[in-house]
């Protein structure tokens, strides 16, 4: 029985630090703030607000849930080994086993200390030159990360879609809710290259394709990332594509330009100019953290443009032939089932950068 009582209590140790590096009691705060305010009837008079919050109090709550009841199960197992005879110790030993092994799913929270781990996210993908070949390969990653999305329980919007002519997409644009949704898929930011034998080649040849696939954090509010207004140039048009009832007829689409880094932002997809117009901004805040965490830059005011990593970075190479093998270039991590990774299997390369970035900030 000692030993169990060992390893309880160096399980409570670790527990406490971890809690205390998430601060779990803040948190609890927060929630327990959060409840006050939903409560009260008057909230639903401005919808958008009371919305807001409870979609706010429903992400703290589950954030925090797991951290109250493993800190309950330790306390009171505490007690047990204590008052308890040789004759549950195998039963203890079973339940110390389940909350390290529930422990160490929770620690990595502690990964997510980015300043924008906790937002949601907007994930683009863009297809590289080589047409045909080019918009299929973007649309496999378009299915393996909504395949992924479906796995986790994130909630996922189109904003933007545009089909390719024989296969697959052009682009296409998603807004994903969950939690630390961009803290985890932070680690897709970058070019995505497939080497493999082309079924829209006559010849049948091995070719490679290139997809952009760009990860934003989600920043709805002005007072997050102040942005100038004399540093934008705002065009509005018609919109394109099906669209609905007065989409088509009206100068609803919007297509915002950061005038200091040209970076442009267009969307087209709601039915109003100034729902689109607060998409696009949404976009556009994204855009510049990314920069701004790209170029290590102390503020928006700060950011160069033509710098972003863009192109550039290639951060992952799916081989079909002449071999199988799908290899992360940051972090040397690879899988050798191609087929599982495309349908969505991505967890142990988003887990492997994730440990990397964790360990270099801890050494840092």
């Amino acid at each position: 029985m000692q030993e169990l009582q060992k390893r309880l209590t160096d399980l409570e140790k670790d527990f406490l630090v971890a809690y205390e590096r998430l601060k779990i009691e803040d948190k609890l705060a927060k929630m327990a703030k959060l409840e006050e305010e939903v409560a009260v009837p008057e909230i639903w008079h401005n919808i958008e607000e009371a919305t807001s919050k409870n979609q706010e109090l429903a992400r703290v709550t589950e954030e925090t849930q797991p951290w109250r009841l493993l800190k309950t199960q330790i306390e009171d197992l505490k007690e047990l080994t204590q008052m308890s005879d040789e004759s549950l110790k195998e039963e203890i030993a079973g339940q110390v086993e389940a909350m390290e092994k529930n422990f160490q799913d929770l620690k990595k929270a502690l990964r997510f200390n980015g300043p924008y781990d906790d937002k949601d996210a907007i994930i683009r993908i863009t297809a590289g030159a080589g047409g045909t070949e080019a918009m299929d390969w973007s649309g496999m990653l378009e299915r393996m990360y909504l395949r992924f999305f479906e796995r986790k329980g994130f909630k996922v919007q189109t904003l933007e879609r545009v089909a390719g002519e024989e296969a697959g997409i052009k682009t296409g644009v998603y807004e994903v809710t969950g939690a630390n949704a961009y803290g985890l898929l932070k680690s897709e930011h970058g070019v995505h290259r497939l080497v493999r034998l082309s079924p829209f080649n006559a010849n049948n040849l091995r070719q490679t394709s290139f997809a952009l696939v760009e990860v934003l954090p989600v920043i709805k509010a002005d007072t997050d990332v102040k942005i100038d207004e004399k540093d934008l140039r705002i065009d509005v048009y018609h919109s394109g594509g099906h669209g609905g009832q007065s989409v088509n007829t009206t100068n609803s689409a919007v297509r915002i330009t950061h005038l200091p880094t040209n970076t442009v932002v267009a969307i087209q997809n709601e039915r109003s100019q100034l729902q689109n117009k607060e998409k696009a901004m949404e976009i556009l805040r994204g855009k510049l953290v990314q920069m701004q965490l790209e170029q290590h830059a102390e503020s928006i005011d700060k950011l160069r443009a033509g710098e972003s990593a863009g192109w550039g970075q290639q951060i992952r190479n799916y081989v079909l032939q002449p071999y199988k093998l799908v290899k992360d270039t940051r972090t040397g991590y690879e899988e050798t089932d191609p087929d599982a990774v495309l349908d969505g299997e991505i967890d142990g390369f988003i887990d492997n950068f994730l440990e990397n970035c964790y360990a270099q900030s801890d050494e840092a």
